[in-house]
């Protein structure tokens, strides 16, 4: 993709979001969902996005804002802000949409846009994941993606913290 004008345009206000969620389903495409933190990107990230993406026509990835990030991993994090990590997950060629969300979990986010496939990876169960039973409800369905192994950020921010 050489048209990197383009890129900030994936970067989609929660105000906003709906809008085009309606746009491709009037298109009758599927809309697949994940989030994080995406602090510092490493290949378990890009496993993890390329599965997600792989589950539907369009891949909308929530990312915490600064404010909530603090208030799950401590005062250290986020090391990249926000518009850093949106950008950074918009030049994506996987991804279609990076959407901020203030909240400690993309609850409120998942339930405005409701997507096709919600995709989280990790050891979770369904009962785990924010929006689940709302995705479940609206016909939607969960997939739980594997971790590879040995890629971590707490491990690379402890990894550079010792050198």
């Amino acid at each position: 993709m050489k048209r990197v004008d383009l890129i900030s345009q994936k970067i989609i206000p929660f105000s906003i979001i709906a809008q085009r969620v309606t746009q491709w389903r009037v298109l009758r495409k599927t809309i697949a969902f994940t989030n994080g933190v995406f602090d510092i990107l490493h290949p378990g990230h890009i496993f993890s996005l390329s599965q997600a993406a792989k589950e539907a026509d369009y891949l909308i990835v929530g990312i915490n804002t600064d404010a909530s990030v603090k208030r799950l991993k401590g005062e250290s994090r986020p090391l990249n802000n926000q518009d850093s990590r949106a950008l950074i997950l918009a030049s994506l060629i996987m991804v279609d949409a990076v959407v901020l969300f203030e909240e400690d979990t993309p609850l409120e986010l998942i339930k405005l846009i409701l997507p096709d496939v919600l995709v989280k990876g990790g050891d979770y169960t369904v009962e785990q994941i924010a929006g689940a039973k709302e995705v479940i409800a609206n016909g939607g369905r969960v997939v739980i993606n594997p971790i590879l192994e040995g890629f971590s950020t707490s491990n690379l921010i402890n990894q550079v913290s010792r050198d």
